[in-house]
């Protein structure tokens, strides 16, 4: 089951999967987890937190209309590879339709770059390093 969540729900996960675990929950919060317009999402199995994401309206580069960046986008380990991650990001484009937004982007983690193109996102930026997490492309999705 896919519904909204607080960021207090998803800031565990968040640690686990994207920190190594090695950081408190505060350390895990982004600037944006509280901005006018953003929403946490999570995918649950049978009560467990097994997925989640967030997303906030931020326009990039070039593309015109309103833009909405995910950050955080995780699924426990246990829960890889059984498409909960397509289940919930498929979610919220569609709700992100609902609310008229034009396009979807992130900053795609090396490893995660087939996740997104298997969604239907393309590499729009040359690879770049995040300090202490590593390579990331930025990625696309127009919705409408």
């Amino acid at each position: 089951m896919i519904k909204f969540i607080t960021v207090e729900e998803l800031l565990p996960l968040r640690n686990t999967v994207l920190r190594d675990g090695k950081l408190t929950a505060n350390e895990c919060r982004f600037p944006t987890d509280t901005i006018d317009g953003n929403f946490h999402l999570g995918y649950f199995i049978k009560g467990e937190l097994a997925s989640i994401g967030s997303f906030h309206p931020q326009s990039y580069g070039q593309f015109t209309g309103t833009g909405y960046q995910i950050r955080g986008m995780a699924t426990a380990e246990k829960f890889q590879g059984q498409g909960v991650g397509t289940k919930l990001l498929n979610f919220a484009i569609a709700y992100l339709h609902g609310q008229k937004a034009n396009y979807v982007w992130c900053n795609g983690r090396k490893k995660a770059i087939k996740f997104y193109q298997d969604i239907g996102f393309e590499i729009v930026s040359p690879e770049f390093e995040v300090p202490a997490i590593g390579p990331h492309h930025v990625m696309y999705a127009k919705i409408q």
